[in-house]
């Protein structure tokens, strides 16, 4: 992945499977320790549990992944599959993004509480949300070179030892089917995270871990592929014929998201996307043209678009307040 090699190199390939280090919590906490009582703001009878904590992936370094995990709800979990779930970016998190905006089991209120999601995953699996690679949300090193050099095969490995390490904290998952699953970058993340798995699986000494299969959503699987919004922006009459054309003659999407990685905006660039900028209404919600726009307010964030939206007011808004 050209587009990211300077902020993270992102080499293809599985390798250290042997020497990967299962180095234990940092501290001598058990899954008890972590434990979440309740959340503030948790609406009443809630009849799942929940843990957060931190799992070693590198005693030497000092390096932890934070996790928020919640308990299928159900009378017996453990009868559920382990699904993970890792939002991309890279640098997104999967505890504010994922868990808390997406398919978690509480969302954010316009009241500054929280409510309960009827679409949440929870209610079919047992959830963990793993916030990766290091430097994303919670996540850490103690080690500062982590911060400088770092690549997907190093959060692949990182990410394997966080499972491993898990699992030892939480030895009732061990037989569950076990689901990876993730959107956007993690579209690098998990089938790079799933060849490992199945690398440390055909260890004869150990015990495998039961994958199942993977999933994604919108995966950013290759750069000039996945980022090539013109011709979905003609086609809703967002931009012009003439603005289409200077996309695919002059800069389009992938090129100018590399250019903007490294720093290195071409005058041709600048031109077009100020001139799709210019075309696109202030109406429009560029991330997903279908939805409303929510707008900033000193009051609250709602949405400008009327219709069944009409009034409703913006999680991300929320969700940054709890946080």
């Amino acid at each position: 992945m050209e587009i990211i090699q300077k902020k993270l190199k992102c080499p293809v390939g599985i390798n250290k499977v042997n020497d990967l280090s299962m180095s234990r919590r940092i501290g001598e906490f058990g899954s008890s320790a972590d434990v979440v009582t309740a959340l503030p703001g948790q609406p009443e009878n809630v009849s799942f549990k929940q843990y957060s904590g931190y799992i070693t992936t590198d005693a030497q370094h000092g390096r932890a992944l934070f996790y928020y995990f919640v308990e299928a709800e159900s009378a017996n979990p453990f009868s559920h599959p382990l699904t993970l779930w890792l939002n991309g970016g890279p640098g997104c998190s999967s505890l504010g993004f994922g868990a808390f905006m997406e398919h978690g089991p509480f969302q954010p209120g316009d009241n500054g509480l929280l409510v309960k999601n009827e679409y949440s995953w929870n209610l079919e699996s047992n959830m963990l949300y793993v916030e990766s690679p290091i430097g994303v949300g919670f996540s850490y090193s103690n080690t500062s070179s982590d911060y400088v050099i770092w690549n997907d095969t190093q959060t692949a490995e990182d990410n394997l030892r966080f499972i491993i390490n898990w699992l030892e904290e939480f030895p009732n998952y061990k037989d569950s089917e076990f689901f990876l699953t993730g959107e956007s970058y993690a579209g690098h993340y998990i089938p790079q995270l799933a060849a490992l798995l199945m690398e440390y699986n055909r260890n004869p000494n150990i015990k495998p871990i039961k994958l199942k299969s993977i999933a994604l959503g919108n995966p950013l699987l290759d750069i000039d592929i996945s980022v090539q919004a013109g011709d979905y922006l003609w086609a809703h009459g967002a931009i012009s014929d003439e603005t289409l054309m200077l996309e695919k003659t002059v800069c389009n999407d992938s090129k100018y998201l590399r250019e903007y990685v490294h720093d290195q905006w071409s005058q041709g660039c600048n031109d077009v996307f100020n001139r799709v900028s210019d075309e696109i209404s202030e109406d429009v919600a560029t991330d997903d043209l279908l939805l409303p726009k929510c707008l900033s307010s000193t009051s609250a964030e709602q949405f400008r678009i009327t219709g069944k939206h009409a009034g409703k007011t913006h999680a991300a808004v929320y969700m940054h307040s709890g946080l």
